[in-house]
């Protein structure tokens, strides 16, 4: 057994080496193919890549020359219309011209007809001289005749070519046409309500002048026939001495006995005025032209106020709701009578009381 031991062959492991090394060198030539495959399919997309973006930019330098054409063929197409514009004017004035010539030349031929019966009326001792002048009539007849031809014919070709553009205004005027006649309506209404409005107020005007009439008649009863108050038109007028003292805007006893009688007709009157129907009794104050400088009263404005807000001011202690009174001093620039005698003063000096609508 130890013989068989001693004659065993030594351990030889390069074979193994050499079959390692070879898978290795497998190995690496797989990865080294792996590597080459994987570059030739990318250097082949990026090749397709580039002739993508080579059509790209290909198409898109394209469509900049068809831009480039609709740009051009968009500024021939406005130039072309307004050569077309303004041949268009050119031919309104060629149509204008032509009619011009037109009415010339028939008024010169309705001329010569002149002339034709003029000569034909003549004696027949001027016979040769009417023949002569018949002659150059008759020619200078034709020659305009011919001149007429040519022009009636030069503006029907006008007319014809302006027809498109009187249909476009035809169409223009209708609709025209169609916005006044809604207006018309519209006016229609406006006025119609103007009339009824009109009429609305000249009842108001009359209803309110009825109930002065009723107003003014009862005070003419209360106050009777004292010849220092009179109607003068849609007033009455009442003169300052009847209320107040020479100077003064305090009422005397008369005064306010006249006014409580005004007040009580008044009051009569007015519950029978309608609510809608907005009337005021206006006081109105005046005086002479004489002049008052005193420490109450620097001029007759402030004396003419004063007295007709006292008179105001006592209706409203009757009673008589301030929202229906009016007060208003004239001093003396609103005269009845414009003479300076007494007479003139004494009429100019008074307190005028008026029924109206506010």
């Amino acid at each position: 057994m130890f013989l068989l031991s001693r004659t065993r062959r030594p351990l030889d492991i390069w074979p193994g080496f050499v079959d390692a090394l070879a898978a290795l060198l497998m190995v690496v030539i797989f990865v080294l193919l792996i590597f080459t495959m994987s570059h030739f399919f990318l250097s082949d997309a990026l090749t397709g890549r580039d002739r993508a973006l080579e059509q790209l930019n290909i198409q898109i330098a394209e469509l900049s020359d068809l831009l480039s054409m609709e740009q051009s063929r968009k500024e021939e197409l406005e130039s072309e219309l307004g050569v077309l514009r303004v041949t268009l004017a050119g031919l309104e004035v060629e149509r204008e011209e032509l009619n011009t010539t037109l009415a010339a030349a028939r008024s010169r031929r309705d001329d010569l007809e002149g002339l034709l019966t003029e000569a034909r009326d003549r004696r027949k001792d001027d016979l040769a001289r009417f023949n002569m002048a018949l002659e150059t009539a008759q020619h200078e007849t034709r020659v305009q005749e011919e001149l007429t031809t040519q022009a009636q014919a030069q503006l029907n070709l006008l007319n014809q070519q302006i027809a498109a553009l009187r249909e476009q205004l035809t169409r223009i005027s209708d609709a025209l046409a169609l916005s006044e006649a809604v207006r018309g309506e519209q006016e229609t209404e406006l006025a119609d309500l103007g009339r009824r409005l009109n009429l609305a107020l000249a009842e108001r005007v009359q209803e309110l002048a009825r109930y002065r009439s009723e107003f003014f008649g009862r005070l003419r009863e209360v106050l009777g026939d004292n010849p220092n108050i009179r109607i003068a038109g849609d007033r009455f007028v009442f003169q300052s001495e009847l209320l107040f003292d020479s100077g003064s805007a305090e009422l005397r006893p008369d005064g306010l006995r006249q006014v409580r009688q005004l007040v009580n007709t008044l009051n009569e009157v007015a519950p029978r005025i309608p609510e809608d129907l907005k009337w005021v009794l206006r006081i109105d104050g005046h005086t002479d032209r004489r002049p008052i400088a005193t420490s109450q009263f620097p001029s007759n404005w402030e004396l003419s106020v004063a007295r007709a807000l006292s008179i105001v001011r006592y209706m409203i202690a009757l009673g008589v709701p301030p929202e229906n009174l009016m007060a208003a001093g004239f001093g003396e620039f609103h005269p009845l009578d414009p003479a300076d005698t007494a007479r003139a003063w004494q009429q100019n000096r008074r307190i005028e009381i008026k029924l109206t609508q506010r």
